[in-house]
């Protein structure tokens, strides 16, 4: 029995968790960071102040979790295995894909732009705990396949940072900076393919570049 209410308080503190870090995305944008307090934020999140403070008694730790959930895919710590260079990062490239889509992702670079001349640790956060991260574990994945042999990279830094900038200059920055862009699914997947080919063309090993 006391499994099942434990279960049941983790859930209802989940759903708000959620209902916090929605509302203060929300307010964050409306009014800016300086201006959304985090009694406001219980406000508008429908839960009280004291839930609130519980969860994130400042609202610097309340931004550190909309970065988080917003870089969040669910299986970081479960990257595609190394040996098969094009599906491996056919796989990586969708996932960022799906990530860069989200409008929260949009949401939080709009918060660290608006607020970087006055706040320019919410930038330091965004990197720290959200951009850092994702781009750790595609750099992984890549040092992986080059100790597997499936690929010569001697700058791994360098070939993540292309491989990833590809999809984001075409799927993300015009809809950050241009009103109305739109992205069809088709050209995401075409975007993420010839990122993919274009990569492994680069650094596939030859007898990988064989084999494919």
């Amino acid at each position: 029995m006391s499994k099942v209410v434990t279960t049941y308080h983790q859930r209802v503190a989940q759903e708000k968790r959620a209902l916090i870090v929605t509302a203060a995305t929300a307010l964050f944008l409306e009014l800016g960071y300086d201006r959304t307090s985090l009694a406001r934020i219980a406000e508008s999140s429908g839960v009280s102040r004291a839930t609130l403070f519980k969860q994130f008694p400042t609202k610097a730790a309340l931004f550190d979790a909309i970065v988080t959930e917003s870089w969040s895919t669910g299986d970081e710590e479960h990257p595609p295995p190394p040996g098969n260079l094009v599906d491996g990062l056919t796989s990586i490239g969708r996932r960022y894909a799906e990530l860069l889509g989200r409008p929260q992702m949009t949401d939080l670079f709009r918060i660290v732009i608006a607020e970087l001349p006055r706040f320019p640790e919410l930038a330091h956060a965004q990197f720290a705990h959200g951009k850092m991260p994702y781009f750790e574990s595609v750099r992984s994945y890549l040092l992986a396949e080059h100790e597997a042999g499936t690929v010569q990279v001697e700058d791994v830094d360098l070939a993540a940072t292309q491989f990833l900038g590809m999809i984001s200059n075409y799927i993300f920055w015009p809809t950050l900076l241009v009103p109305g862009w739109e992205v069809s699914p088709d050209r995401v997947t075409q975007v993420v393919d010839e990122a993919v080919r274009t990569t492994a063309a680069r650094y596939a090993a030859p007898a990988a570049s064989r084999t494919d």
